[in-house]
C-alpha cells in the first residue's frame, strides 16, 4: 500500500468562545469521493464512507483522532507534532465535512499563532492504500485505502505538495502485526518537514530528489 495524501485548501478557522474559554476550530470538506482530483486520484465514495465509520468510531468518538503540522513522511501520528483534534467528520453527498480543535501544543500553539498572523493555512488528509489506473486514466483509490488522519494542517497547499507527495508516495506500507511499517522500495532520509517554507524547499528539492533516485 502507497502513502496516499491530499490537500483541501477551501476550509476555515473560526473561533468560539472568549477569554479563557476561546478556542480555534479547522471546519470544512476534509475528503471527497467520486470526483477525480488534482492529483489525478478517485476515491469512490463507499470507501470513503466505510473508511470513515471506521475511523470515527476508532478514533474521533473516542477523542484520538490527531492530526500534525506540517507534512510527515509516514502514515503515523507523531505525538509530538500534534497540533489539532479531529471532533467530528460526517457525510454530506460526496463529501466529508470534518471539524477539528486547535490544541495547546507547541504545533497547536504555532499553527494558531499563523492563523493569528493571517496565514493561509490548509488541510490533508493522509493514509495508505492501493490504486489502480482505469479507462479515464483516474487512479482510483482501493477498497483498502486506510486513514492515518483526515487532517493534517498544511501551508500553502497549491505550491510544494506535488513534490512532497511524489516522494512519499515512491515508499510501500505494509499491514503488519497490527502496524503499518514500511516496506522497503524508495528511502529518503531527510525529512521534508522539517523545510517548513517554500523557499528553503526549493533550495534543497534537487538534493532531495537525487537522493530519492539513488535509493529506488
Amino acid at each position: 500500500m502507497k502513502l496516499i495524501t491530499e490537500e483541501v485548501s477551501q476550509v476555515e478557522f473560526i473561533t468560539e468562545g472568549k477569554g479563557a474559554n476561546k478556542k480555534l476550530y479547522i471546519e470544512g470538506v476534509f475528503l471527497q469521493g467520486n470526483i477525480k482530483n488534482r492529483n489525478g486520484r478517485m476515491y469512490p465514495v463507499e470507501t470513503l464512507a466505510r473508511e470513515v465509520n471506521r475511523y470515527s468510531e476508532a478514533f474521533v468518538n473516542k477523542g484520538r483522532a490527531l492530526g500534525e503540522l506540517g507534512h510527515p513522511d509516514g502514515p503515523t501520528v507523531n505525538l509530538d507534532r500534534v497540533s489539532h483534534k479531529i471532533t467530528s467528520l460526517v457525510q454530506e453527498g460526496n463529501n466529508f465535512r470534518g471539524k477539528a480543535q486547535l490544541l495547546n501544543t507547541p504545533m497547536g500553539k504555532i499553527a494558531s499563532s499563523l492563523i493569528d498572523e493571517g496565514v493561509t493555512l490548509g488541510v490533508s488528509s493522509r493514509g495508505v492504500g492501493s490504486l489502480r489506473e482505469d479507462h479515464t486514466g483516474a487512479k482510483v483509490v482501493g477498497e483498502d485505502f486506510m486513514l492515518a488522519t483526515a487532517a493534517d494542517i498544511v501551508a500553502d497547499p497549491s505550491a510544494p505538495d506535488a513534490f512532497v507527495s511524489g516522494i512519499m508516495e515512491g515508499k510501500e506500507w505494509i499491514w503488519e502485526g497490527g502496524a503499518l511499517r514500511e516496506q522497503v522500495a524508495s528511502h529518503t532520509r531527510k525529512r521534508i518537514n522539517t523545510l517548513v517554507s517554500q523557499k528553503r524547499l526549493e533550495e534543497h528539492k534537487l538534493g532531495l530528489f537525487q537522493e530519492f533516485l539513488s535509493n529506488i
